[in-house]
């Protein structure tokens, strides 16, 4: 067997590795909320039910977790835009020697882990009473992705011309309008991955809002989906499945009806005429 086909079958290989690390736990995921009594074995139920989604499907279990969920989220991404919008024009248009490191020290706080700063933050909210509030875990959850999407905000806003802003500029706009009028009008594709992003870190987080949300009905989807485990190691597996597909079907269909949008470039065609 020659050289380039044993590299090709062993590169085939890792790839059908890496593949099976994610159809089986889909497969798994799929064969288990219409089986009665799944396990955490992957096989076809003997006979397929719907059983798991009509008992799921609930205002307490599923309901309102997912309504918490939609609330908190969508409110902690529109804040995260609209600061990484803000942020990132003055490091996009001005040029300083302290961009670079405060850069930098952006990037780095994306790599600090949430848990290492709850514990003040907790005793914080403690103190300005935002503990058991949905605007105060939205804005921690808002402050937490903002580092990360300044950086992303900033290298789109880097891709619009100049130019346009200085028209816009001639004409009597301020910067403030001309970010608004121009720059974000044609950030349309970076907008939507800052969001999306954004939102989908905010769904699957569970931490943060387990540990300043108290009140049951405020609990989100992420948080909810604990009650599935009960003690001594007992699961609903089969109701866990179920749950778990209608909890990532929100974000599904999000990239879904903007998946067009995101595949497209920036709408810079014909903007710029001698």
């Amino acid at each position: 067997m020659k050289r380039k086909t044993r590299q090709r079958l062993a590169a085939d290989a890792g790839l059908l590795i890496v593949a099976a690390a994610f159809i089986v736990p889909l497969a798994w995921l799929l064969l288990a909320s219409v089986d009665a009594e799944a396990t955490l074995r992957v096989r076809p139920p003997e006979s397929a039910t719907l059983d798991n989604f009509s008992a799921v499907l609930t205002d307490e279990i599923t309901f309102t977790p997912m309504r918490n969920s939609l609330v908190l989220c969508g409110g902690a991404t529109a804040l995260t835009v609209a600061c990484a919008a803000l942020a990132a024009y003055p490091l996009s248009r001005f040029r300083s020697r302290f961009s670079r490191p405060y850069l930098l020290g952006i990037l780095f706080t994306t790599c600090l882990p949430v848990t290492a700063v709850m514990v003040p933050v907790y005793g914080l909210y403690v103190q300005i009473n935002l503990i058991d509030t949905m605007y105060g875990t939205a804005l921690f959850l808002a402050a937490s992705q903002l580092p990360f999407a300044v950086w992303l905000m900033k290298n789109f806003m880097d891709g619009v011309p100049e130019v346009l802003e200085e028209a816009a500029w001639t004409d009597g706009a301020s910067w403030f309008q001309s970010l608004i009028r121009v720059i974000l009008p044609l950030m349309g594709p970076g907008i939507a991955v800052v969001g999306i992003y954004s939102f989908v870190m905010m769904w699957g987080n569970f931490f943060v809002p387990f540990m300043l949300l108290l009140s049951p009905d405020q609990l989100p989807a992420s948080v909810s989906i604990f009650t599935f485990f009960g003690n001594y190691g007992a699961v609903v597996y089969g109701q866990l499945a179920a749950f778990s597909i209608l909890y990532s079907t929100p974000v599904i269909l999000l990239y879904v009806l903007i998946s067009r949008k995101l595949g497209g470039g920036f709408a810079l065609g014909g903007a710029v005429k001698g």
